[in-house]
């Protein structure tokens, strides 16, 4: 069954199944030193410029890795409300860390210098964790995509305040795929510090890239990166998957497909008498309120999940995977139901 619930639950390209099977065909050093993180290295350098490039088990290891970077214990990570290392990491950043979280509330998932300014009055307080991270999601945890200009006021906002920028990238393929322009364009451009580079949503087995761009933030890296737990024996089988994202264009082809597929689903409810869109669908996300008689009966059918139980508002996801006629049964079952 195809679901709408998350781009998590899709499966693993065919292409990714070849490149762990390449890796398995023979032996290769340990700990990052084979041929097949080695030329991971190289696509990411080829894509963003001078990086350096660990690889995490998952998105949670990627986000603590990122941040330990970053922050000292009296230190402070800026978010959004909704933000992933604030609602579903288990306070894994404040454990492993012990930094604080400063969310703000947003309507649409982005921040603005104008929203954390207020922040800055805690800056030389003692009695104050002191901000130092600016923490977004590109795309933001309600689907919507920062601008270009958007991304390089916040990072000029927290360069002129002594604070890093960490992307957490767990979409940014479908990010970059909706704004159309090149991944160092989107990220190292505008000024990004340090960010994770998603694949478990766009058609890898498992494994996330963590690419630091700022070469304060690089002599230590490597130490924390083991430290939490995330430095892989056979790192290989992480790193020869993104050779296969990166290669051909892959992963930004599989993102782009996912993308059509939500503005797709997107036209044909929009019409739909009792159906809401809440939020702009800016990449493979749809927030929608539906009334509340047919969410069971739907997600029955179709599994997705309810992001706001008051209001009914409820989020459905298009993955790499998703057809056209998976969305032509999706939209009949609902119009049935409605």
């Amino acid at each position: 069954m195809k679901s709408f619930a998350s781009d998590n639950y899709s499966g693993v390209h065919p292409e990714v199944f070849e490149a762990l099977q390449r890796a398995n065909a023979q032996h290769e050093i340990s700990y990052g030193a084979d041929t097949f993180t080695e030329k991971a290295n190289q696509l990411f350098e080829e894509q963003v410029g001078r990086v350096t490039v660990l690889y995490t088990f998952n998105g949670t290891g990627a986000n603590v890795t990122c941040l330990k970077c970053c922050a000292l214990p009296f230190q402070a990570v800026v978010c959004s409300e909704y933000a992933h290392i604030l609602a579903d990491e288990c306070g894994a950043p404040t454990q492993q860390i012990g930094c604080s979280l400063l969310p703000i509330k947003t309507p649409d998932g982005k921040l603005t210098p104008e929203m954390i300014k207020p922040l800055l009055n805690r800056i030389g307080n003692v009695h104050n964790t002191q901000p130092k991270v600016i923490y977004i999601s590109q795309t933001t945890e309600l689907g919507t995509v920062y601008s270009l200009a958007e991304l390089k006021a916040l990072c000029d906002f927290a360069h002129a305040n002594n604070m890093y920028v960490h992307l957490d990238g767990a979409r940014i393929s479908n990010a970059v795929a909706a704004l159309g322009v090149s991944l160092k364009a989107a990220t190292v451009d505008c000024g990004v510090d340090i960010m994770s580079f998603g694949g478990t949503k766009n058609g890898i087995m498992f494994g996330e890239a963590v690419l630091i761009f700022n070469e304060d933030l690089k002599a230590s890296a490597p130490y924390f990166h083991k430290q939490t737990t995330q430095l892989f024996s056979k790192n290989r089988f992480i790193a020869a998957q993104f050779t296969a994202l990166l290669s051909n264009n892959l992963g930004y082809r599989l993102a782009a497909h996912a993308n059509k597929m939500a503005a797709l689903l997107a036209s044909k409810v929009s019409v739909l008498s009792g159906v809401q869109i809440t939020q702009r669908v800016d990449a493979n996300a749809l927030f929608v309120i539906i009334p509340e008689k047919t969410i069971q009966p739907l997600r029955d059918l179709y599994p997705f999940y309810e992001w706001d139980a008051e209001t009914h508002e409820q989020r459905w996801m298009c993955s790499f995977d998703t057809t056209e006629e998976d969305i032509e049964q999706f939209v009949n079952a609902l119009k049935s139901l409605l």
